[in-house]
């Protein structure tokens, strides 16, 4: 990316006198610092990775930079200061990379990549001295242009994945300045040349625009993390909801839910004119069951009765675990229709593969009223019910309970 303003005089590398009063590595190097102080500010809020090596990308630009806006005295300084400037172009375009791939994790470096990287140091920085500023110049420009278009895939796939527009921005801005290193390695003859160092400028511009996208993704990155946190928090909140409305034992609604949406039934109830009716249920010999065989047997006859019974009532109907072994069947029928569901219910149950794996004699005793329109309190109808469903166990059992 950096190209020093040098000429060879006498067989001698020199620098060449500025044709403009601006030096325009200076101004490009102190840009780059106020890039670097904007985003340490963002990362003292956004403590995320990829910020960091975006950090440590706009720290070399700046090396680099700097290098290459200075004045020195020997030939073999000023060609080793050269050198490292070209590398410091490198390594700011491998920190970019860097930062693409810590978008989602810490990246991974192989030791491959290490010794690859101190070779190019040791080449970059002790090459120009003997074989002159050309050793460096065009490879220097078109390994920076490589790696800065590997960063800039990086960063559309990013954008592909996520959506961020700011990492489709920063990845548009990479392959656009690699575009400018391909070009002066390919038509620029020398690093003496005026047009080099216009060149070099552009691409610090073209490098702002990168520096744009990064504040863009940023904020897209935070909001987008925002976002996700709420969906786990509503998930979290509808998971909670579900604890406090489900029984935890047989996943029925307890009568904290029935509480809770009976208020808005009754008014449907009312407005509506639809019919409702509430079938009590309950399990016969189940003191028995948790007595001789212990409270696991009586567990699973719950279990088994809870499943069975929401297997067998409409999507529009309730049931709930009232206590211990009762449920509470509310649905929208008259208590006729209700009288005959519960009947079909009770004889379902003692043919079914659940009753199959209970202990025997295992049935349902079931008690039904409906709720007339204008009932404004539904508990005295559970009572109702509740009776019945105890009239109904004397007269199966023939004892009373």
């Amino acid at each position: 990316m950096l190209v020093s303003a040098v000429r060879l005089l006498g067989g001698q590398l020199e620098f060449a006198p500025e044709p403009r009063a601006v030096n325009a590595q200076l101004l490009a190097g102190v840009g780059a610092c106020l890039v670097i102080a904007f985003l340490l500010l963002v990362y003292s809020r956004r403590r995320r990775l990829y910020v960091l090596y975006w950090v440590a990308g706009w720290s070399f630009v700046a090396a680099s930079m700097f290098l290459a806006a200075g004045r020195y005295g020997p030939i073999q300084l000023q060609l080793l200061v050269y050198g490292l400037s070209q590398f410091c172009s490198v390594a700011s375009a491998i920190s970019f990379v860097m930062g693409a791939d810590a978008y989602d994790a810490p990246p991974r470096l192989p030791h491959w990549y290490v010794r690859s990287l101190l070779l190019m140091f040791i080449w970059f920085s002790l090459s120009p001295v003997p074989l002159g500023a050309q050793a460096v110049f065009a490879p220097g420009h078109l390994i920076t242009a490589g790696t800065l278009c590997a960063a800039g895939a990086g960063y559309f796939v990013l954008a592909r994945r996520t959506r961020l527009v700011g990492a489709a921005l920063v990845g548009a801005a990479l392959v656009l300045v690699a575009a400018s290193h391909v070009w002066i390695a390919l038509w620029v003859p020398r690093p003496s040349d005026i047009v080099a160092g216009r060149a070099l400028f552009a691409a610090f511009g073209l490098y702002l625009m990168a520096a744009l996208g990064m504040q863009v993704m940023t904020f897209e990155d935070m909001t987008l993390e925002l976002r996700q946190t709420n969906r786990r928090l509503e998930a979290a909140q509808g998971e909670l909801q579900q604890m406090v409305m489900t029984d935890p034992l047989t996943g029925c609604r307890n009568r904290r839910f029935f509480d809770q949406v009976i208020g808005r039934e009754l008014k449907r109830h009312r407005r509506g004119g639809i019919p409702m009716a509430l079938l009590f249920v309950d399990v016969d010999k189940f003191k028995a069951i948790n007595d001789g065989l212990g409270h696991e047997s009586g567990d699973r006859v719950l279990q088994q009765v809870a499943s069975f019974l929401a297997r067998n009532v409409r999507g529009a109907d309730y049931v709930f675990r009232w206590g211990g072994d009762e449920f509470l069947l509310v649905l929208s029928c008259t208590e006729e229709q209700a009288r005959r569901r519960g009947g079909a219910v009770r004889a379902a149950f003692l043919v079914s593969e659940e009753a199959s794996r209970l202990p025997p004699g295992v049935g349902l005793s079931i008690g039904c009223v409906e709720v007339p329109l204008e009932a404004d309190d539904v508990l005295r109808y559970v009572k109702m019910a509740d009776e019945r469903m105890y009239e109904n166990k004397r007269a199966i059992r023939g004892s009373s309970v």
